[in-house]
């Protein structure tokens, strides 16, 4: 099937300023100072359709951001990457979802995020013919998307999508118990789950990947990916297929977006027909690069680099064995 794009990211996109290294805020109105500032893209619409992009892949994004400088902005890097921002709404009673992010000697990236047009975008009937000319819709941020997914509309596009045949896959934004109604009305039109560990456990109430696992497959979804961190990732599919495997080893900067551009490269590894254990090492290898620069996909810079990443970059002991190298273009 020959579609315009390889890859539609629909959801979360926000405008971050980041700096680093950040150990506490300036008492009263005092001013520390910092090694490093920059503004990037993030989200988990945003951060994913970069790294694909990066990645080669013809990509399409879909959200909202605010008639305001911050959605100037949003946009006009979005273009720089290629993407094509033709369904990026301007909410005009919606500032852009934004977020200052005060990155931690090791990595970790405390932020303040001002909720914004995420909320507010919606996807028309007569953008949806637009939007699912795709190979795979990736919905990004369920949790932030007020107005599609309080209406029912995100479980429409997918079920759609669905019908069509197109690959989808989800990520949610920080998942509490709450959220599993809307999660799981999603997960019967999901090939892909991929939340972090924490986000899973948050919503199933268990402990055990393998449970929890189980818990979101029996709730309709193809395949359950949870990122673990310095751990590595675990892939448990409806078809029985499951496997563990390592992280990378990088010096890290700032772990933002790190799970975003983890779908990213997992998009870009289902483009270019990859099995399964290799399209999670390309996640992986996308995340890592992610975490060794300041700022949503700073790290990463193209498909190649990537693989040269892959061939040369160490894992953590004790599971290698479980991911044939990926070594070809």
């Amino acid at each position: 099937m020959t579609t315009r794009f390889d890859y539609s990211c629909m959801g979360f996109y926000t405008f971050d300023a980041l700096c680093r290294p950040v150990t506490q805020i300036a008492p009263g109105g005092g001013t520390y100072f910092v090694e490093d500032f920059t503004m990037a893209v993030s989200g988990a619409a945003g951060s994913a359709s970069i790294v694909a992009a990066k990645h080669g892949l013809r990509v399409q994004a879909a959200g909202g951001v605010g008639e305001d400088d911050m959605g100037d902005w949003v946009l006009m890097k979005l273009k720089s990457f290629g993407i094509d921002t033709g369904l990026m709404a301007r909410c005009p009673t919606f500032s852009t979802s934004s977020s200052i992010v005060t990155t931690r000697p090791d990595g970790a990236r405390p932020a303040l995020h001002k909720r914004g047009a995420t909320d507010g975008f919606f996807i028309d009937d007569d953008q949806l013919e637009r939007l699912l000319d795709t190979r795979i819709l990736h919905v990004g941020g369920v949790g932030l998307m007020n107005r599609m997914d309080d209406t029912g509309r995100t479980r429409e596009v997918m079920a759609e999508a669905k019908r069509r045949g197109v690959i989808t896959t989800l990520d949610v934004f920080a998942s509490t118990a709450d959220d599993l109604p809307k999660v799981a009305q999603l997960l019967p039109y999901t090939d892909y789950f991929l939340p972090s560990e924490e986000e899973a456990q948050a919503l199933s109430g268990l402990s055990d990947n393998r449970d929890l696992a189980r818990f979101l497959l029996d709730q309709g979804a193809g395949c359950i990916i949870l990122t673990l961190g310095a751990n590595g990732a675990y892939y448990c599919s409806r078809d029985g297929q499951e496997f563990h495997t390592p992280a990378f080893q990088v010096d890290v900067k700032c772990t933002c977006g790190c799970g975003d551009c983890f779908n990213g490269g997992f998009a870009t590894g289902l483009i270019k027909g990859l099995p399964a254990e290799q399209c999670v090492e390309l996640a992986q290898a996308s995340s890592a690069q992610n975490a060794t620069g300041l700022g949503s996909q700073a790290g990463v810079r193209d498909y190649a680099h990537t693989l040269e990443f892959i061939r040369s970059t160490r894992r953590h002991q004790g599971l290698e064995a479980f991911v044939p190298a990926l070594t070809t273009v």
